[in-house]
């Protein structure tokens, strides 16, 4: 192997997915995602990127890009990326989709972005908590809109949390999605949860051309909950109290 290219390997259905989801970001002309070399059956070949320090100029225009992604769009909620049928993965962790796209958020993120993951290491009153919060969810009353420049569902990454932004010397570069359709702060959300560099700069740069709708700050452990959902199922431990907590933010009465 070039030491100027990666090689990842993975089943056929996760490199069918990666390669659909890079190849549906890198045509919405917005945020740059890492090329694809070269693909077989179970591996494919990146380029190595060259990284450096992120400026908050970077930052900046990283954010603007990112909300042109996001304003790509996709048929609707768990919309998979064009020419991939089968499920998804996340990090070490299933990522299932709905038969067809669906067109209400709170409905899709309950059913298969927080459910799927409560066989984790949740007590049964620890799992009553969560599953009162996919009530709320699927009655419709935590809806809200997307940034202004997004209809319908968004174009997002999936998985943006700060170790698939790969800041080179042209700017950042996204990697490993977990490429769907879905509302446009989870992967904003994501890229708070472990501390991405100059988050103010980011989110500056995207409201300069997506604004995003009132009370987006409240929303995000809201948007968290699917990777905090993901890491407690994985690794349990102070995950699961995290996102517990994240939960309660959303039943006051329970508090």
């Amino acid at each position: 192997m070039s030491d100027r290219t990666f090689r990842k390997s993975g089943t056929p259905s996760q490199i069918d997915y990666e390669v659909a989801g890079l190849s549906w970001l890198a045509e919405a002309e917005g945020a740059p995602v890492v090329a694809i070399v070269d693909r077989g059956d179970s591996w494919l070949r990146e380029p190595r990127l060259a990284s450096t320090t992120p400026t908050r100029a970077a930052a900046i225009e990283f954010g603007q890009r990112l909300a042109l992604t996001h304003a790509a769009g996709a048929p609707g909620f768990g919309a998979r990326p064009p020419g991939f049928s089968g499920s998804g993965v996340i990090g070490a962790a299933h990522l299932p989709f709905p038969g067809a796209p669906m067109p209400k958020w709170g409905e899709f993120y309950s059913q298969y972005r927080i459910k799927p993951y409560l066989d984790g290491p949740f007590s049964p009153a620890q799992r009553e908590v969560i599953q009162r919060l996919c009530q709320k969810l699927e009655s419709g009353e935590l809806d809200h809109p997307q940034p202004r420049l997004v209809e319908g569902a968004a174009r997002i990454h999936g998985d943006l949390w700060a170790g698939n932004v790969i800041w080179t010397p042209q700017g950042a570069t996204l990697i490993d999605p977990a490429a769907q359709g879905n509302h446009a702060e989870e992967d904003l959300a994501a890229l708070a949860l472990f501390g991405v560099p100059h988050l103010g700069a980011i989110l500056a740069g995207y409201q300069q051309v997506s604004p995003l709708a009132p009370g987006w700050e409240e929303r995000i452990p809201l948007h968290q909950m699917h990777l905090l959902m993901i890491h407690s199922y994985l690794f349990g431990g102070g995950y699961v109290r995290q996102t517990l907590e994240a939960a309660a933010l959303y039943l006051p009465n329970d508090r």
